[in-house]
Parts: structure tokens; C-alpha cells; sequence
């Protein structure tokens, strides 16, 4: 807390009102730490710091065993895919170092994130008054063999292979220089979301549906054969297409479909209601177009992601299903395929605030 809580509120309350981020570093590997915080009027500020993070460190108090804002925790990095979650149960040397306290907070939470779907848990005793198992083993727990809580982070896997998942290339500027050396050069820059992409692919660009093979690709100022996320490259197409800002490059083989009607689910993130018949401005990738908010079905219990019918609003933090329908076609993945095209933003298209972080539903 007195390396992250920097607010005076922060301090004089003893909670965690704002998303602080703080960088480290060991010989094996670089750290971002997002303190986010667990109360239930912060819930945009936890999702704000979920929605980019590759592992969870989930705090519980081991006098208390898993409380609402533990469940509430495990549930928001379910819905935004965190793929590592963390159990450091703390305070073990005011429970006299018990295994008898620890392996029912551990089974009860691996059973609770397991039915969210949390694909992996690694639960860890700790005493971070004591130091005991965050960075080096613990004397007084002979009885745990695992890792301690830097050992586990210094060593989970979080590199993805790009070959895994379909190419998707969100385009964000035109490079047209018209000089004597490059008279005819036509580019398109961009940084690339997943996947890889190969000269000669044949390409499909969205939401258009026009097709083209990739002639060159550029980097760093040379050509390359091939790229892959999340490098950040110039396409040349074989085919002079009109494409600018905002148009996805993909292969044609595993073109996502094109879309206007949006099912997705949302967290509300500024302080007035979301409401049926709102008109925003949606931002997926680096595309942004003008959607108008058709329902909102249900509302979504973070304690165990139960749905609530026909809240009729979202209020601020709170989580729930919406139906939007955009002015033009958008080409949006599942957020279960992909992080990175399957999430957007609703904008306030009076003054640019941002209202709402959106994930795509898988059907």
C-alpha cells in the first residue's frame, strides 16, 4: 500500500481507490503492477486494469478465507480473460503458519474460479509483513513445495504463439510519400493484432470484402517475408484498393464476418446510466463509427456472473449484456478468440468521454 496507494483518501481510508501502476524489474524478466482496487463502487477501476493484464495476483486475507470481493475479483478476471490467476493468501503468521487454514481457502477458491471458467489458479501462503514466500521459500511453511509469489511470476508462460491465431491487421495510416525515388509506393501501416502474415497470402479487407495478395512487407525500413504480432509493419497489397484508417487486413481463409448488430457485454465506466436508446460512438481497433444502443437484456451478478433480466440500465461499474446496432459494418472477433479485436469502447459522441468497455459475446 505505501508503494501504491498514492492518494491522501487512499491513505487516511486504507483502501485502493485508483488504478496505480508501478514497474519493476528482476535479471529474468520485466513487471508492469496494476494495484487495482476490490470494492464494489471501483469495479471499472479493477476492469480498467484486468482488461490488459496476462496474470491476476488475487489477495485474500487468510483470517477471512474468500469474501464477496475475492468472488467479485475471480469473476471480472474470467469475463476479461486474464489467462493467469494468483491465490497469495496472506497474513499466515496470524494464523500460526497453519496448512489446516490455507488448503480450504485454496480448494474453495480453485472450485469457485473453475466453474467461471478460469483456465489455470496457482494458490500461494504468504506473510508479506514477514517476507515469508514472496520472494524467498518461508521457513515456517515446510509443508508448501510450490513456488514462491515472484518464482511463479518470473516463470509463467506469457507469450502466446502468433501462429495459433487467425491474422488480423487494423490499418491506421496511408503511406502515400510520391517522391522521385518511391513514385508509386502505397503502404499500409500498422501495428499487428494476432496472428502472422506472409508475402503472397492472399487477404481479404474489411469491412469492404475486397481481396488482394500481400506483395511486401516492410519493417524497420527493409522487407521481410513474414511478421507476426505485435509487430508493427507497413503491407504493400498487389492491388491498388481503396483502403484507410480504420479498414481491417486479414486472410481471406479465416476472414472474421462482418457485422451491425453487436451482442456483447459491457462494463460502464463513467458516472451516468447506460440506457436503451443511447447513441455513441463505438471504437473497435482503429475504427470508429456511430451505434445506437438497441437493449440491454440483462445485468450481470459479479459474484458469480449470474444474469439479472431486464435491468432496463447499466449504472456506473455495474456489468451487463447490450445489444447495439452500429451505423456501418465492423468486423469483430469473439473476445474469447481474441483479446485484441474482440474488445471496443463507447465514446460520448458530445465530448469525447469514454462511457463504456465492451467485450464481444461468443454467440
Amino acid at each position: 500500500a505505501l508503494l501504491t496507494d498514492g492518494l491522501r483518501a487512499e491513505r487516511e481510508q486504507g483502501i485502493t481507490i485508483d488504478v496505480a501502476y508501478r514497474y519493476f524489474a528482476t535479471p529474468r524478466r520485466r513487471f508492469i503492477l496494476a494495484d487495482t482496487p476490490g470494492h464494489v463502487q471501483y469495479t471499472r477501476n479493477m476492469v480498467t486494469g484486468a482488461s490488459t493484464a496476462q496474470a491476476a495476483v488475487v489477495l485474500v486475507d487468510a483470517r477471512n478465507g474468500v469474501v464477496e470481493q475475492t468472488r467479485r475479483h475471480a469473476a471480472v478476471a474470467a469475463l476479461l480473460r486474464v489467462p493467469h490467476v494468483v491465490l497469495a493468501v496472506n497474513k499466515m503468521d496470524l494464523v500460526g503458519y497453519a496448512e489446516s487454514v490455507f488448503a480450504p481457502i485454496a480448494a474453495e477458491f480453485a472450485a469457485y474460479a473453475s466453474s467461471l471458467g478460469v483456465p489455470e489458479v496457482t494458490a500461494i501462503p504468504v506473510s508479506a509483513l514477514a517476507g515469508d514466500n514472496v520472494v524467498t521459500p518461508s521457513p515456517h511453511m515446510d509443508w508448501y513445495g510450490g513456488p514462491t509469489v515472484l518464482e511463479h511470476l518470473e516463470t509463467v508462460p506469457v507469450v502466446t504463439d502468433p501462429a495459433g491465431e487467425p491474422a488480423r491487421f487494423p490499418v491506421q495510416y496511408v503511406i502515400r510519400p510520391q517522391t522521385t525515388t518511391h513514385p508509386d509506393y502505397r503502404g499500409y501501416a500498422g501495428r499487428i493484432a494476432s496472428g502472422v502474415l506472409r508475402v503472397g497470402q492472399a487477404v481479404t479487407v474489411l469491412p469492404s470484402g475486397r481481396t488482394s495478395t500481400i506483395a511486401g512487407i516492410d519493417a524497420l525500413g527493409h522487407g521481410v517475408d513474414v511478421a507476426w504480432a505485435p509487430q508493427s509493419v507497413t503491407l504493400r497489397l498487389a492491388d491498388d484498393l481503396d483502403i484507410s484508417r480504420g479498414d481491417l487486413i486479414t486472410p481471406t481463409a479465416t476472414a472474421p464476418p462482418v457485422t451491425q448488430d453487436i451482442h456483447a457485454t459491457v462494463c460502464q465506466l463513467t458516472d451516468q446510466p447506460l440506457l436503451p436508446g443511447a447513441r455513441v460512438l463505438l471504437k473497435h481497433t482503429t475504427r470508429t463509427v456511430r451505434a445506437f444502443v438497441e437493449d440491454i437484456p440483462s445485468r450481470l451478478s459479479l459474484g458469480d456472473l449470474s444474469q439479472h433480466p431486464a435491468p432496463g440500465r447499466l449504472d456506473p461499474n455495474e456489468i451487463g449484456r447490450v445489444i447495439l446496432r452500429a451505423a456501418e459494418p465492423l468486423a469483430l472477433d469473439p473476445y474469447a478468440a481474441s483479446r485484441h479485436t474482440g474488445s471496443f469502447l463507447l465514446i460520448d459522441p458530445a465530448d469525447g468521454t469514454t462511457l463504456a468497455g465492451g467485450v464481444m459475446d461468443s454467440h
